[in-house]
């Protein structure tokens, strides 16, 4: 089994979010951009050119751009390639062999990682597993997380689900993550929005943001 042919479908708009159960406001002085998974192997399941990816990834580039201008540190989390069966686990039995090749493991080039940005080797759905995410939110004194990336009901769930249980606040923005399908990115948006996150969009935390 492997990731599935993803059909275009339109990203969400404010007045198809789900309700919010907390009121949450995003202070980019305590918040770190975590852009998730946004390796070509990932989005290489989307159609080229058209939605939810052109809009995905236009999106994640306005959020990557005001966090370099600010000073707000961006962390891209990226599953390594040609992983033995041991590092891979569990993960083979759902996805396959996964990535192959560094061409595969590698950033789409519009969101390419900066100087200053950090790239972190990530092993399973959560990017706080076995990683240094928690201990980069730590040294830069953060205790907000803004995700954008891939897939909303996978590693993105999966991650906003883990800082809730560490205590930090997380931002989704709806219109900068995308999944399989609508379905599943919507049913994504409602779990967290009322579980363990504050569901938004790009222009919300762009407009509304300390």
């Amino acid at each position: 089994m492997t990731i599935p042919v993803i059909r275009p479908y339109p990203l969400p708009s404010t007045a198809e979010l789900p309700g919010a159960r907390v009121a949450w406001r995003l202070d980019w002085s305590r918040a770190l951009l975590l852009v998730h998974d946004m390796q070509r192997h990932f989005v290489g399941f989307f159609q080229p050119g058209a939605e939810p990816v052109t809009s995905l990834v236009a999106n994640i580039a306005r959020l990557r751009a005001h966090c370099t201008a600010r000073g707000v540190p961006v962390v891209y989390s990226a599953q390594p390639a040609d992983q033995t069966p041991g590092q891979r686990g569990l993960l083979t039995d759902f996805w396959g062999p996964g990535l192959r090749g560094a061409e595969a493991a590698s950033v789409v080039d519009e969101l390419a990682p900066g100087p200053d940005d950090v790239l972190m080797t990530k092993w399973r759905y959560s990017a706080f597993h076995r990683t240094e995410l928690a201990d980069l939110l730590r040294a830069h004194g953060r205790d907000q997380l803004v995700v954008c990336g891939v897939y909303a009901h996978i590693g993105v769930q999966a991650t906003a689900a883990e800082a809730f249980m560490r205590d930090v606040r997380t931002f989704v923005v709806a219109d900068a993550v995308a999944d399989f399908s609508r379905a599943e990115h919507d049913a994504a948006l409602s779990y967290m929005a009322g579980r363990c996150a504050s569901v938004t969009t790009v222009d919300g935390v762009l407009g509304d943001a300390r």
